[in-house]
């Protein structure tokens, strides 16, 4: 059930592009998952190294990874982001795409890469995945966890809804 309470505020374009980048630049990892059609989900943690200025999340993987062959053979993707310290949550649902453009993973390359990737960025199984988001949900709070953490305390012993949170959709395109 929706609670009546809370704020609608879908987000388009640019708003949709900076609360991407926002939340990112808070929480760096996401749930991944990939063959949405099977159950349960294949979901696996992944570093998101970028957000760009078109709305796509970047990822660097290896080419022999079980992800790599399941995006090969469906690339619809959905992504779980969550900001627990500022209760930020998004769900983003896309396509990837995989490629082996050296710019690309010279622009994405940290040093804690070198965990996944031995002989570093030129090692031949690493590659690029971008994700194109197509749709997406996020739930946000107004004021941040500990005044919302007052908040809910004090609805709970007043007995009063809580009423806070801003939720909607989000879309690039």
């Amino acid at each position: 059930m929706k609670n009546e309470a809370s704020e609608i505020k879908n987000l388009t374009h640019e708003e949709a592009i900076d609360k991407f980048k926002e939340l990112v630049k808070h929480e760096s990892t996401c749930l991944f998952t990939t063959q949405l059609t099977q159950l349960p989900l294949t979901t696996r943690p992944m570093g998101i190294q970028k957000v760009c200025d078109q709305g796509n999340f970047w990822f660097l993987s290896a080419s022999d990874s079980d992800k790599n062959q399941e995006i090969a053979d469906d690339p619809r993707v959905q992504l779980f982001i969550s900001n627990t310290s500022n209760y930020e949550f998004l769900s983003i649902y896309g396509h990837a795409t995989i490629t082996r453009d050296p710019q690309k993973i010279d622009e994405l390359w940290t040093d804690i890469a070198k965990a996944w990737f031995h002989e570093g960025k030129d090692d031949p199984r690493v590659t690029v995945i971008k994700v194109t988001p197509e749709q997406g949900f996020y739930w946000d709070t107004k004021d941040g966890k500990l005044v919302s953490t007052i908040k809910i305390l004090a609805s709970a012993v007043s007995g009063k809804t809580f009423q806070e949170g801003v939720e909607g959709t989000i879309t690039v395109r």
